[in-house]
């Protein structure tokens, strides 16, 4: 169940960064719903996200060959990030 809670959270955070750099609907003036308040954690990094901040991503993977497919997973979440 904790590992659930934890990709929930993840899942909610690309949902804010993606809301938040998407240019295409900034461009048109468009107003754009930033979904804050889908996880505890989007809620806590509100104020570090949608503000007037610099955010660094910081993805850790290894080189090992028995980790391949969450080093993958983790590239594929950061570069959608």
């Amino acid at each position: 169940k904790e590992g659930i809670k934890i990709n929930e959270g993840l899942l909610a955070l690309g949902n804010v960064i993606n809301a938040l750099a998407d240019d295409e609907r900034l461009a048109k003036g468009e107003k754009v719903h930033v979904p804050y308040r889908q996880s505890k954690l989007t809620r806590l990094l509100q104020d570090a996200l949608g503000g007037n901040s610099q955010t660094l991503f910081l993805a850790c993977v290894s080189p090992s060959d028995t980790n391949a497919s969450e080093t993958l997973s983790t590239l594929h979440y950061a570069n959608r990030a």
